[in-house]
């Protein structure tokens, strides 16, 4: 019975097909809601201010598209750059310097949205073309998806038939999981598998191991959540996008530039072009409501707004830093210089990352981009560009408060609507120091997570790879490396200096690293070089040149159970939208296609809300090809 189900699913598809049914199984675009009206204008012939809170690829969506329409547009980014995952910043390595961001990107040819976005801005002309998408698998031969057709069910006999890890014995004993993939609903969905992890899915629902361990574990693992904590109709929606509903096939591109050049740049001359108003290095601390809407945003420009914390003397060792929490914000470090006791914030001037004090230099360090500071806050290594802030220490008997300095500047940003297109952290942050009257926005809000820290390891080193081997692979069957990009095959200048030097560049990522795998820098760089040099071999005993670690956790957490209660586009203020790929979308998109078309779902409730044309939204097929209506 299990046989015949999944050979009724795929080869009965394919008996349909040759029957002339293949326009009914078949991937096709489709649009994200209905078609705009028309009847409405296009622009808005009024002053309609809007500020835009976030400045990746959600908030830089939304800003063109509201530009573009006329409104006056304002966008406020916390970090001194635009781009958020996609920004970038030089470093100083062997005499030369060189771009570095936050990892490996792929481009893939149905991220609709995105790709109009680029190509608007011209942001488009660096990224090229790659021949298939390769799978390392530990202890097994490669294998390679995206050059087969697209069409079901050929697309997944194709898949088995060039497998050296898939048969169709494999399935014989298959229970219904596999079929499950086939039958994305929007709905049924995640009214069925949202509260269970996809991790036990596969396992009670009697998915076969080899196609576990070729396709679903790498796949799923890009989602940067473990597999016991993705939830398992998050992870069918992931493969509905990328391979049964995507009519374009497994193809992507990756940059022939770092993507603060050859992206960020062009889009940050586009809001330019459109009279954006960009604040960078700037924090919102708060949005003010006055009856029911949003009147104003609260900008502060540095200081003035961290809780103060009180700490008592004797808690303040004699050498190195007590590590203080603060409530919503990056902690004090508090010290001693001789008698008096001195406090810095401990927030990352890059981007705002939580420090950590560096036994080995008495300085500070970043875990999240791999800047250095000294004992009295100046930046000694990497993109911090100017030393901590100091903050105030006032004596409070045996103890003494510690709080930030006044604020540099603080400025009021009248608005008609605002869009927040924060990370998770920076919109709960804002939502809790806001007074939005909104309960059910709070509640959505604080329920939101991020995923297990992840890990991106950069190195220069003194000996070539292959010149046979994909500029980049996923990775499966390892216990911390989960993909590898050799920068020194496609991206300048990491081209030319291999060129010159006769060596590589290669980065390796560890993706939602399990608490019981976590380790200090040290341990885990050690351990991801051990699976690099048994992935490529040829690079066994190279020395390394230079290097960059950087580990964070700021990628959005998909866990069973999260789907019910995440914040959607439209929220209990009317005049407030929410942008960002945590936001609920009952759509077929993912990674940065989420965060682009948030962006302009965002958009579109600002539009709609002023009786405009609304942008049409494409993504790929609605539902699964076996899906019965």
């Amino acid at each position: 019975m299990r046989r015949r189900r999944f050979l009724a699913g795929v080869v009965g598809g394919g008996a349909l097909a040759a029957a002339g049914g293949l326009a009914l199984l078949q991937p096709r675009r489709t649009m994200l809601g209905p078609p705009p009206d028309p009847s409405r204008p296009e622009r808005v012939h009024a002053l309609r201010r809007v500020v835009v809170v976030g400045g990746g690829l959600a908030g830089i969506t939304a800003a063109l598209d509201l530009a573009g329409r006329g409104f006056a547009v304002t966008l406020v980014e916390r970090a001194p750059h635009l781009g958020g995952k996609l920004a970038g910043w030089p470093v100083e390595a062997l005499g030369e310097r060189f771009p570095l961001e936050h990892g490996f990107h792929g481009f893939f040819s149905q991220y609709y949205t995105l790709h109009s976005v680029l190509a608007a801005a011209g942001a488009d002309a660096d990224l090229v073309p790659v021949a298939g998408y390769p799978v390392l698998i530990a202890g097994r031969p490669p294998e390679r998806f995206g050059t087969t057709t697209a069409l079901f069910p050929l697309n997944l006999l194709a898949v088995v038939a060039r497998s050296s890890g898939l048969r169709l014995a494999d399935f014989a004993s298959d229970g219904p999981g596999t079929l499950e993939l086939m039958r994305y609903h929007p709905g049924r969905t995640f009214a069925r598998w949202d509260a269970v992890d996809f991790a036990t899915f596969c396992r009670e629902q009697g998915v076969n191991r080899p196609m576990v361990e070729t396709v679903l574990a790498p796949f799923g693992k890009t989602t940067l959540n473990r597999l016991d904590r993705l939830s398992a109709a998050e992870a069918i929606r992931f493969f509905h996008f990328y391979f049964l509903g995507n009519p374009e096939g497994l193809g992507f591109r990756i940059l022939a530039r770092d993507a603060a050049a050859a992206v960020v740049e062009p889009l940050q001359r586009r809001l330019a072009a459109l009279g954006v108003r960009v604040r960078s290095g700037c924090a919102v601390r708060r949005l003010v409501r006055e009856g029911e809407l949003v009147r104003s945003v609260v900008v502060d420009e540095g200081g003035g707004a961290a809780p103060a914390v009180r700490v008592a003397r004797e808690a303040v060792p004699a050498e190195g830093w007590l590590v203080v929490p603060r409530a919503g914000e990056a902690p004090a470090l508090v010290g001693r210089r001789g008698a008096r006791i001195v406090a810095l914030d401990g927030r990352c001037t890059h981007q705002g990352c939580a420090l950590a004090p560096d036994p080995a230099t008495g300085g500070f360090r970043c875990p999240c981009h791999a800047g250095t500071f000294a004992a009295d806050g100046r930046p000694t290594g990497g993109p911090p560009p100017r030393p901590l802030d100091a903050l105030v220490v006032v004596p409070d008997g045996d103890a003494v408060v510690v709080r930030a300095a006044a604020a540099r500047g603080v400025a009021v940003l009248p608005c008609d609507h605002c869009v927040v297109a924060c990370d998770v952290r920076g919109l709960q942050r804002l939502v809790a120091t806001s007074s939005l009257g909104a309960p059910g926005l709070e509640r959505a809000v604080a329920a939101l997570g991020t995923a297990d820290p992840y890990v991106v390891l950069r190195l220069w080193l003194d000996r070539p790879v292959r010149a046979e081997r994909d500029p980049f692979a996923t990775v499966s069957g390892h216990r911390y490396v989960d993909s590898l990009a050799i920068y020194s095959r496609f991206q300048e200048p990491y081209v030319g200096w291999a060129r010159r030097t006769g060596g590589s560049v290669v980065e390796v990522h560890a993706y939602a690293i399990a608490p019981d795998a976590l380790a200090p820098a040290a341990v885990l760089r050690g351990r991801l070089l051990h699976e690099l040099w048994q992935l490529v071999p040829e690079l066994d005993g190279a020395r390394v040149l230079h290097e960059t670690f950087m580990q964070q956790d700021d990628f959005t957490r998909w866990a069973p159970g999260d789907h019910a209660t995440r914040p959607g586009t439209t929220t209990e203020v009317p005049n407030v939208v929410l942008a960002g790929d945590h936001v609920r979308i009952d759509a077929p998109v993912a990674l940065m296609e989420a965060a682009a078309a948030s962006g302009r779902l965002a958009a579109n409730a600002v539009l709609r809300a002023e009786g405009l044309r609304e942008t049409p939204i494409d993504t790929v097929a609605a539902r699964g090809p076996l899906v019965v209506a």
